[in-house]
């Protein structure tokens, strides 16, 4: 076998390998069913925050073409289950903790991470906009399934 030849299979397996290795992470990208939301303020909070957090943050996930390439699937499942697990806007009454938690994450600059807005650009809010859901979210009891304790540990493990 020749130099090209080789270099011919050594892509079709290189290809194989990168395939068969994001079939787990693309298996993973599904939406289980929508349980509680919060009782929002305003139609408009529900809209800025539908824009701006369900992808990864509600079992309403948009899963973009990219997310079923690798090494992008793998990223992208990681995220979309971290936020899940410290936030879900579709499971609100497993969620114990108060609006201002979420504002502080929020004005903080922790939410959306720096890496998300470039991709997703309509979760890029005007000031106003930033404003609106900050009052928003405010506004939110917690659920009040979930074990307070449970929570509080679930947020000192996911970073948000």
């Amino acid at each position: 076998m020749n130099a090209w030849q080789r270099g011919v299979v050594m892509g079709i397996v290189g290809f194989g390998i990168m395939v068969g290795g994001s079939l787990p992470a693309v298996a993973r990208q599904h939406n289980p069913p929508v349980v509680q939301e919060p009782a929002w303020d305003s139609p408009v909070t529900r809209e800025l925050v539908v824009r701006a957090c369900y992808d990864c943050h509600s079992n309403e996930t948009h899963w973009p073409w990219y997310a079923k390439t690798t090494p992008a699937a793998w990223l992208i499942v990681h995220d979309v289950e971290e936020g899940r697990r410290a936030v879900n806007f579709s499971e609100w009454n497993r969620y114990s903790e108060e609006g201002e938690e979420l504002v502080e994450v929020v004005q903080e600059g922790e939410m959306p991470p720096w890496f998300y807005l470039p991709l997703h650009p309509s979760a890029q809010l005007s000031a106003a906009g930033q404003q609106q859901l900050l009052a928003g979210l405010a506004s939110l009891g917690g659920g009040g399934e979930e074990d307070e304790d449970e929570h509080e540990d679930e947020h000192k493990e996911h970073d948000y």
